[in-house]
């Protein structure tokens, strides 16, 4: 009879300890109300950003812009029309620009920054967004004026006692050389 009492026992012990553990619960929960806020706050701000930049657009009968896939505008200073070849995933270039604000008050002037090498989408170097999908639009020898909305250029950071957060800028960059790498035929 103790025998079965203590056999009991251990079963109960054993059905009991396999029990699978259960995940705690987090000690605070949130909504997600943070980022809908967020996002909200950024569409408003690149509406603001649009707006100060289609009315430079529409002020400026002198230049052709246009409008990229990217997000942001740009014409040419200087294009070349018998250069097919652009700049693809992993060519190395060399280019030169300058960063201003949309009134074209000097922020980064092109001997500040100097002449940069740059492995097409493949480099650390640290580039902003719209730079990066800008050269990419280029051909050898030309110059562009890009305008970027803030989340393309520096966004929150900016450029510490130079740029503030938040900012749109203009970029006018001169794409010198294209170097062709195997990777891309």
């Amino acid at each position: 009879m103790i025998r079965n009492i203590y056999i009991l026992l251990a079963f109960c012990a054993v059905v009991l300890s396999c029990k699978t553990p259960e995940a705690r619960r987090p000690v605070q929960s949130t909504s997600g109300s943070f980022i809908n806020t967020s996002a909200e706050r950024n569409k408003e701000l690149f509406e603001k950003e649009k707006v100060q930049i289609t009315n430079i657009i529409e002020a400026d009968s002198t230049n052709t812009y246009i409008t990229s896939e990217s997000g942001f505008w740009y014409y040419y200073h200087q294009k070349d029309t018998l250069q097919t070849q652009m700049p693809l995933i992993g060519d190395q270039i060399k280019f030169s620009y300058n960063v201003s604000y949309l009134d074209g008050t000097s922020i980064l002037s092109g001997k500040e920054i100097g002449l940069q090498n740059y492995r097409v989408d493949q480099s650390n170097q640290e580039l902003i967004s719209g730079l990066r999908d800008g050269v990419k639009l280029m051909k050898e020898g030309e110059t562009v004026t890009f305008f970027f909305p803030s989340y393309k250029a520096y966004g929150y950071y900016g450029i510490t006692n130079k740029l503030g957060a938040n900012v749109p800028v203009q970029c006018t960059v001169t794409l010198n050389t294209i170097i062709k790498t195997n990777e891309n035929y």
